[in-house]
């Protein structure tokens, strides 16, 4: 059987080709950098992003993944993202999709129309933007829900599983851990 997981990885690598276009593009405009962490919030995950992140950490040395979960055990409950430290995400080869979008031009629609938002610290004395330097975020939105429809539809999930988990749970709780 094909691994649930494998749409998921599409499009992330999808996202990451789009955002590295993106950063390419804009690049003299660009001010994020490593270390950055200002866009890091704690935030919620869909199922198949919990699944991403639980692979992930069950790759890693048994001690890494313990140290990750015991940082999280002890910054869950902020405002902050709970797995940064030193304003470094712990796995940013496995960050969700929001992450890796951050700081960005995104188009997204708010009451009724459309605007373009980005971390304030990138764009400065940018007048205009071509398209293809902006992230749809409605429809990237709309694939993410589809691909975990299809991954909830797909993969072996607790019945009582919620839509969204907050990341201290798709870290520290096993049960939302199946792949």
């Amino acid at each position: 059987m094909e691994n649930p997981l494998n749409n998921y990885r599409q499009l992330v690598a999808r996202v990451d080709a789009l955002c590295r276009g993106i950063e390419e593009a804009l690049q003299d405009k660009i001010n994020c950098s490593e270390g950055c962490s200002s866009c890091c919030t704690a935030i919620t995950l869909f199922p198949v992003e919990t699944a991403a992140l639980a692979a992930y950490l069950e790759a890693l040395p048994t001690a890494q993944a313990a140290a990750i979960r015991e940082h999280v055990r002890e910054h869950a409950g902020g405002e902050r993202c709970p797995l940064l430290s030193d304003d470094r995400c712990l796995v940013y080869d496995a960050r969700p999709l929001i992450c890796r979008t951050h700081g960005l031009p995104i188009l997204f629609t708010e009451n009724g129309g459309q605007r373009v938002d980005c971390c304030p610290r990138n764009l400065s004395g940018c007048d205009s933007l071509s398209g293809s330097t902006v992230i749809q975020l409605d429809r990237l939105n709309e694939l993410l829900v589809a691909v975990n429809a299809l991954y909830r539809s797909q993969a072996d999930l607790p019945e009582d599983l919620p839509e969204r988990l907050t990341i201290a749970q798709a870290v520290l709780d096993a049960k939302h851990q199946t792949e």
